[in-house]
C-alpha cells in the first residue's frame, strides 16, 4: 500500500473523484476553493495518482472522464492497517488501548465505541 499512498494534495483531488465517482478537468476545478490550482497541476496530480493505480480515465475525442480506481473505504481500510503494523506492531489491543486513552473521548463516546464493539462480536 506504500506506494499507493496518497500526498495531502492527491488526498484532496482524490476526495473530489470518490465523490463525484466520474469527472472532467474543468468539473474538477470547479470543485477547488479560491484560488484555484493551474489545470496543469491538477493534470499532474491526476498522472501520479495514475502510476500509483488508483486512478483511471475514458477518453471522449480529447477530453478524458477520471474516476477512482480504488473504493475510498478500502484505501483508509489499507492506511489504517499500514499505520497499526509501522506504529502497534500489528497490534489493534495496542492500538485500541492508545486511541481510547489518548483521544480524551467522552464517557458517552467511550459508550458508544463499546456499542460498536459488541455488535461486531455478536454471533
Amino acid at each position: 500500500m506504500n506506494e499507493q499512498k496518497l500526498t495531502e494534495t492527491e488526498m484532496t483531488l482524490m476526495e473530489i473523484l470518490w465523490q463525484r465517482e466520474k469527472v472532467f478537468m474543468k468539473d474538477i476545478l470547479e470543485d477547488y476553493a479560491d484560488p484555484k490550482p493551474a489545470s496543469t497541476t491538477i493534470a499532474t496530480l491526476l498522472k501520479r495518482m495514475q502510476n500509483k493505480d488508483l486512478v483511471g480515465y475514458k477518453l471522449y475525442g480529447n477530453s478524458r472522464e477520471y474516476f477512482p480506481k480504488v473504493k475510498k473505504e478500502d484505501y483508509f481500510q489499507g492506511e489504517m492497517t499500514s499505520m497499526i503494523d509501522r506504529f502497534f506492531n500489528s497490534s489493534v489491543s495496542q492500538f485500541a488501548s492508545f486511541f481510547t486513552s489518548n483521544s480524551k473521548l467522552s464517557q458517552k463516546q467511550l459508550k458508544e465505541l463499546r456499542e460498536i464493539i459488541d455488535k461486531e462480536i455478536e454471533p
